[in-house]
């Protein structure tokens, strides 16, 4: 090959060069961990033996409660999120103007803190002579503090708090770029607001709710910090299930296996979420043709 053809080659490659890192970062950090975790759940024994025992043992009600305990709180976070966060996002796009980018920017900024600094900042608010408790004794609604800290309440709220943002920024996006002449359309033959939120923009926002729905249910699944902190460690989710085994008891092969079945059971309960939201936006825009 001589250099003239050389060089024509490299020219040709070079763009797949800059690609690279986009391949190399998922195979390192996310092919190589899960091949291992898997590796280690069917491996037992000194000498290496394909075996399944560990998954038998994790056949048995306290498992299966664990799990769906971590299903229904991350279900209903991203159901709450949703509530919370369309008025917002249906506002920055839709009535903020060109004040839009001034409230994302403020909405953006409590995320440049760490979590964990935002999860203690809770503490100030729920704790028992906190500043909750003391407005309520101020204004005279309680008579005693009342015991906000160490429950699946505070862990629901902090959940909320802490997911809205990305529920928030799909549902945002898909707003921002809807026809603003559909809405004045609907209103110009008739429609209702009401009508015109549930046959226009509901519909043609489902992208969103889809996307954010499944992000925040994805993050509150596999939640460990929160429960931990502000549940006081009471309630045993999936999250601080995996650290347990893997970080206490030291059974590597049962912590993987636990991963790796909590992992099934969150890919098939969001693949039915993602399915059921698919058929309901597309059952709206048969009724709308």
């Amino acid at each position: 090959m001589n250099k003239q053809s050389l060089r024509a080659t490299i020219a040709k490659e070079f763009t797949f060069l800059f690609s690279l890192p986009a391949l190399i970062w998922p195979l390192v950090f996310l092919c190589v961990p899960l091949a291992t975790i898997l590796y280690l759940s069917v491996v037992s024994g000194t000498v290496p033996i394909i075996s399944f025992h560990k998954y038998f043992q994790l056949i048995d009600w306290m498992h299966t409660r664990i799990i769906m305990r971590s299903l229904i709180l991350g279900f209903g976070t991203a159901v709450m999120c949703l509530v919370c966060a369309y008025p917002i996002a249906y506002f920055f796009a839709i009535k903020a103007g060109r004040f839009k980018n001034l409230f994302l920017f403020l909405l953006m900024i409590p995320m440049w803190t760490n979590f964990l600094i935002q999860v203690y900042g809770w503490f100030f608010l729920l704790e028992y002579n906190g500043l909750i408790n003391t407005f309520l004794l101020k204004v005279g609604l309680i008579n005693e503090p009342l015991y906000l800290m160490n429950n699946m309440v505070a862990v629901f709220i902090l959940m909320i708090y802490c997911y809205v943002p990305f529920m928030l920024m799909p549902l945002y996006t898909i707003l921002e770029k809807l026809n603003i002449h559909l809405l004045e359309a609907s209103s110009d033959l008739g429609a209702s607001p009401m009508q015109t939120f549930m046959r226009i923009t509901l519909p043609l926002s489902m992208p969103g709710i889809r996307t954010g729905t499944l992000l925040v249910f994805v993050l509150g699944f596999g939640e460990f910090a929160i429960p931990a902190l502000v549940g006081g460690g009471k309630y045993m989710m999936v999250g601080s299930l995996i650290s347990y085994y893997f970080l206490v008891v030291r059974d590597m092969g049962l912590g993987a296996a636990f991963t790796v079945l909590s992992g099934l059971v969150l890919i098939f309960f969001s693949f039915c979420i993602y399915l059921i939201l698919g058929v309901w936006c597309l059952r709206d825009t048969k009724e709308e043709i």
